[in-house]
């Protein structure tokens, strides 16, 4: 038995991990809304991702994981870095101005994305029902977007961008996948994120941006700050480590536990709470995409079948 199916064999194990994911995620999405109205953006996204090299690269240098990389990976390397940070900074401002599980439930739109993306950009072979679900899936997205559209306007869109900025994330890194560590490409991730947003910041300076200004917090943010970089870290391993130990299709569909678990912590933390079209809209999202999720793993039983 190889090392792949051993893994295979503890599906409770993936799918406890990737239960501890859709925990952090969300956790650390309400941590930058707290923080938001302390810490400017850049600053904010710069801390994440210094903190996820600095925890990352002592563990790729004790366990001698690998992180040298071919020209063309390390290219692809670059720009998922680059959409990577690109999408946590639009989060991060859509979370100023939206509640979090709003946030949350519009960025979810991102898995119809992918599928339209893979039909029209990868060629993939993608049914018609499985492109109805993500017409009904982007119509429950528009039901959240419409009441936060009336109240903040354009910051309410902010997390289609995140949906399309992170499927793109998504098709990039199924593209060095297979020649890659995960750890290693995250920790190389950290350095250049962080490199990207120190030059951003004094870029940022010079013109007097605000979103990239400089700021002291108190000494009571650090802690929160170090949370960030710490939860987002940890939630990208233990999402990686799931799908070592049980299949895609078993995991794809416990990742819209993120969505009510971001509105319960948006209500405890910030007494927000989806108003009757928005959580009209979630229930909505939430069917399309888990319909689509048990349609992957019916052709793909089907497909190992007829093999």
């Amino acid at each position: 038995m190889n090392d792949h199916s051993a893994h295979q064999d503890r599906p409770l194990l993936g799918i406890l991990l990737m239960l501890g994911f859709c925990v952090l995620a969300p956790l650390g999405d309400a941590i930058a809304k707290l923080l938001s109205g302390a810490v400017p953006l850049g600053q904010l996204v710069f801390i994440r991702f210094a903190v996820q090299a600095l925890i990352l690269i002592p563990i790729v240098i004790v366990t001698r994981r690998p992180w040298r990389m071919t020209p063309r990976v390390f290219k692809l390397v670059v720009w998922r870095t680059l959409l990577h940070v690109t999408g946590i900074a639009f989060m991060f401002t859509a979370l100023r101005y939206l509640p979090l599980a709003d946030a949350v439930a519009i960025a979810f739109v991102m898995p119809f994305i992918m599928l339209v993306l893979g039909k029209y950009v990868l060629d993939e072979e993608v049914g018609i029902r499985r492109l109805m679900a993500c017409v009904v899936g982007f119509a429950g997205t528009l039901m959240v977007i419409q009441p936060s559209f009336a109240e903040v306007g354009a910051p309410a869109l902010l997390p289609l961008g995140v949906a399309v900025i992170f499927a793109l994330f998504m098709l990039v890194t199924r593209q060095i996948a297979k020649d890659t560590d995960p750890i290693g490409v995250q920790a190389v991730s950290g350095v250049i994120g962080s490199a990207f947003i120190a030059v951003a910041l004094f870029v940022g300076q010079s013109l007097s941006w605000p979103a990239l200004s400089l700021a002291s917090p108190d000494n009571s943010y650090w802690g929160l700050l170090v949370a960030i970089g710490v939860i987002g870290t940890a939630a990208h391993l233990l999402m990686t480590w799931s799908l070592r130990y049980a299949p895609s299709s078993t995991l794809a569909s416990m990742q819209y536990l993120e969505i009510p678990i971001a509105a319960l912590i948006g209500w405890l933390v910030f007494g927000d709470w989806p108003n009757g079209l928005a959580a009209l809209g979630i229930c909505v999202t939430m069917a399309a995409g888990l319909y689509v999720v048990f349609r992957e793993r019916a052709s793909l039983q089907a497909s190992q079948a007829a093999s």
